[in-house]
């Protein structure tokens, strides 16, 4: 990296180069065009090549300069795409909602599409984690959780309540006319919702299936995908597996439904900066979206 040029010297070039004129780049990067000036000429002695020709009304590159320029834009467009997509933008129309990973690709991101439809000047960033503690404490909006909602240092707003069901493939779901039925299928534990398949068992007054066959995942998002590979029978959250039955992607074969015995909760950090409206707005429409108006 020793080797690198002052990054404002190639600011300026880059500016210069595409506007054509000192002044005009340093019109657009809020320094003078003696600033500019100078930038540039101490590349070019940094280099050791004329990268512009100078005349009375403007410059042009030279072949070092155009050669230059290409790998110089891509680089500091490198740059700003790779900070905006960690860090985000700071205008007002730019939202940053956190959530699970299966909530933010099974349910969230579908939805956006109608929001935006509506909210169009409107920038959302959708970011997904596995695990709930796997926090990131700067340039979050909004962060929806799943679990007990008793998380130190914010305060959980519950959504209401969870449900659980089983899923699987139509074909499968045809072969399936009780729980009994159940024997034999391939069963997939999620981590985190280990309890799930016993609960559901109890709620029916019967014993498991005698079977360890099956897989365990880390995320329901993993487990839609088994269910529609026709690996056997998941357990998911019921809003989720009502929308993927819908599409005719997987179904629903019985009627059974349990309590998840974890919700989903909107996260107010304590001593959180106020929020702008553009985050309020998107904050409500999510209310409404995990509630079912």
């Amino acid at each position: 990296m020793k080797s690198l040029p002052n990054l404002l010297w190639l600011r300026s070039f880059e500016a210069a180069s595409r506007l054509g004129s000192f002044t005009a780049a340093g019109a657009e990067l809020g320094l003078t065009q003696a600033a500019v000036s100078n930038h540039i000429s101490a590349l070019e002695t940094r280099l050791g090549h004329v990268l512009f020709e100078r005349t009375t009304r403007k410059v042009e590159l030279t072949e070092s300069g155009r050669a230059y320029l290409q790998p110089v834009r891509k680089a500091l467009q490198d740059l700003a795409v790779s900070t905006e997509g960690l860090f985000g933008s700071k205008s007002s129309g730019t939202v940053t909602i956190r959530a699970p990973i299966s909530e933010a690709v099974l349910i969230i991101a579908p939805a956006l599409v109608e929001f935006q439809k509506v909210q169009p000047d409107l920038d959302i960033r959708l970011l997904s984690a596995i695990w709930a503690d796997t926090v990131l404490e700067t340039g979050v909006d909004i962060e929806i959780r799943l679990g007990a909602g008793n998380w130190p240092g914010c305060r959980a707003e519950p959504f209401g309540s969870e449900f659980v069901v089983p899923i699987c493939h139509p074909d499968i779901a045809k072969t399936l006319k009780s729980p009994n039925d159940l024997s034999g299928l391939s069963l997939v534990h999620i981590l985190g919702f280990d309890d799930h398949w016993p609960h559901f068992f109890e709620a029916l007054k019967q014993e498991g299936p005698d079977n360890t066959k099956g897989v365990t995942v880390d995320t329901s998002l993993a487990a839609v995908e088994w269910a529609a590979a026709k690996g056997g029978v998941a357990l998911i959250l019921e809003r989720i597996a009502l929308r993927l039955a819908s599409s005719g992607r997987l179904a629903i074969p019985f009627g059974t439904r349990i309590p998840s015995g974890q919700n989903h909760y909107l996260i107010h950090r304590d001593k959180a900066p106020s929020q702008n409206p553009a985050a309020q707005t998107v904050e409500n429409w999510l209310r409404g979206l995990f509630s079912g108006e």
